[in-house]
């Protein structure tokens, strides 16, 4: 193969993926969710790493459990969009283009109510691009990339269940809240 034909390629396949993010497109959108992944991944990390308080322990491997659950989504996620024929980001470029979560190193030194409830926020966010991917993928009549996407959303609503539970809260508190006072 020629170098040509590589760049080629990739200037191809980037044509096709900024065509795919405009119109949009289940693919499109479940790149979104990949890169939003991989930075919640992260982000655990920072919490897991820097939480402190008599919590401390147990969020430390509420989080192990999520950063494993997140990466095996993440993994299976990237291997059913390339089973559809769709292009899968795969640059740490891409998944910060692609990201629609905030990140930022001096969190870490935020107190671990609030790291909490950034996360919280952070799996609300997910959803948000989860729903979109799900009625694009049944419009688009893609079964298996729905149900896929069916099955993170619940994982998402048990993660704000959980850690909303810590922050003693009921699953919902502080999250359809801010939806109604847009609609004001």
């Amino acid at each position: 193969m020629t170098t040509t034909t590589i760049e080629d390629r990739y200037a191809a396949e980037q044509a096709q993926t900024e065509h795919d993010h405009h119109v949009p497109t289940a693919g499109a959108m479940t790149n979104h969710i990949l890169a939003n992944l991989h930075i919640s991944i992260v982000k655990f990390h920072q919490v897991r790493w820097s939480v402190k308080g008599p919590l401390a322990l147990s969020i430390r491997q509420l989080l192990t459990t999520y950063i494993a659950t997140y990466r095996s989504q993440f993994d299976a996620l990237g291997e059913l969009l390339l089973d559809e024929g769709e292009i899968v980001s795969t640059t740490t470029k891409e998944y910060h283009d692609y990201n629609m979560l905030q990140e930022s190193g001096d969190k870490k030194y935020y107190t671990a109510t609030d790291q909490l409830n950034e996360l919280v926020h952070d799996a609300d966010t997910h959803n948000l691009f989860i729903d979109r991917a799900i009625k694009l993928a049944e419009k688009e009549n893609r079964p298996a990339l729905a149900t896929f996407l069916v099955t993170l959303r619940g994982t998402n609503n048990h993660i704000i269940r959980e850690l909303q539970a810590i922050l003693g809260n009921s699953a919902r508190t502080g999250l359809d809240d801010e939806d109604e006072d847009e609609d004001d």
